[in-house]
């Protein structure tokens, strides 16, 4: 093995195993925390507050962190200590009885485990960007522990009823602390940053959101994502209601991860034929035939091939954020803007689409989707013309 290659696999493999690890807490945390919280006597209004609160909250906390590591590249640095945190916050959890300290520490956990993964982003973009790394074959290996986590994790619920739930966030959390010490010393390729103002003033904030282009990116890629939340919340459950088996049900979820990962694998083609802001469009296009159909209560022969569709709507639009962010961000604020985009698609607009969704869903069943729809609709306008001013962008100047 030639030095160059050795010097890639021992970045590409600790970082995959870091996504592999943290995608263990995401889950376990997504099917099995409600379980626990049901188990531990709360009442599904306030199951519901501590699993929104941290989406909101999130809006006031992730992108600080991330500017703070931006200003001492100290991308791992920060990452391992929010790792630390969320093991301590879980156990804390774990030994929690009333509904304000479970609040507090469910908080606590999923603000500092969910402000991990625009760290651990902006260091694969790092590797990206300086060792020639393909990203997509990096972060399928947190998809792929997703699916093996969540199937593991119903065998042990099953096994050991819904107390074990908190249990195995924890286990996770145990492992992603584990794997941030193993992630390489942080590089410095380039030339020191200039120093820039103090931390309470944002301006790589300001500066980011001063930028046309990049409102469209956060407007296009947090909407296509935060649209899947009537799936993500009630898409179990409406699959419940057309009659399908508990064990169909994980293999369409299964489905759906397998597509994103194999988009992951060729990720790097891929985006050398579509662009960045074109594959956004394309996932929010393919959201909107998703979630219409999704509508109409499709039988299980409809089901299969709409899951597939989960590598567009979800995996071509995170791959396009990555891209687009690497392409077009600084060096110095690409911690912020990944913040920025984990804020907004997985945290407030991921909010208020959950929200929306559960009316819906109360109101209509399946008819939740159409306000995806709706959604994924503004998405696509928004992708559309960021697309448009990316071949813009591209034509040679008049000279």
């Amino acid at each position: 093995m030639d030095p160059a290659t050795g010097a890639r696999r021992s970045f590409a493999v600790p970082v995959a195993l870091f996504f592999a690890a943290l995608f263990v807490v995401y889950g376990t945390h997504v099917p099995f925390m409600p379980v626990w919280l049901n188990w531990r006597g709360l009442s599904p209004g306030e199951i519901s507050i501590i699993i929104a609160t941290p989406l909101f909250l999130r809006l006031f906390v992730t992108p600080v962190i991330a500017m703070a590591a931006d200003r001492e590249e100290a991308h791992r640095r920060y990452l391992i200590i929010l790792a630390w945190l969320s093991l301590g916050f879980v156990l804390a959890l774990a030994a929690s009885v009333s509904f304000g300290g479970i609040l507090l520490f469910a908080t606590l956990l999923m603000l500092c485990n969910s402000t991990i993964m625009p760290l651990i982003e902006t260091i694969a973009v790092n590797g990206m960007r300086h060792r020639g790394l393909d990203y997509g074959r990096m972060r399928l290996w947190g998809s792929l522990s997703f699916v093996g986590s969540s199937f593991a994790g119903g065998v042990v619920m099953n096994a050991f009823g819904g107390g074990a739930g908190v249990w195995l966030v924890a286990f996770g959390c145990a492992l992603t602390v584990i794997a941030g010490h193993f992630l390489p010393a942080q590089d410095r390729f380039d030339a020191p940053m200039k120093p820039s103002l103090p931390l309470w003033r944002g301006e790589a904030l300001r500066d980011l959101l001063k930028q046309r282009d990049f409102r469209y990116f956060l407007v296009a890629a947090g909407l296509a994502i935060s649209a899947h939340a009537a799936f993500f919340t009630f898409g179990i459950l409406i699959w419940e209601r057309q009659g399908l088996s508990a064990a169909w049900s994980g293999s369409l979820w299964a489905i759906g991860v397998f597509a994103e990962v194999l988009l992951f694998s060729i990720s790097g083609y891929v985006i050398r034929r579509f662009g960045a802001a074109r594959l956004i469009a394309l996932g929010a296009a393919a959201s909107i035939v998703r979630w219409l159909v999704m509508a109409l209560n499709p039988p299980l022969a409809v089901l299969l091939p709409l899951q597939v569709l989960h590598g567009l709507t979800y995996g071509a639009t995170h791959i396009g954020a990555i891209h687009f962010i690497h392409d077009t961000v600084d060096r110095d604020k690409q911690g912020t803007a990944q913040a920025l985009y984990a804020t907004i698609s997985s945290g407030v607009a991921m909010g208020c689409a959950t929200l929306i969704a559960g009316w819906a869903y109360a109101s209509g069943g399946s008819m939740s989707y159409l306000a995806m729809t709706g959604i994924s609709m503004i998405s696509l306008a928004a992708g559309l013309c960021s697309s448009s001013r990316e071949r813009a962008s591209c034509l040679p100047s008049p000279r």
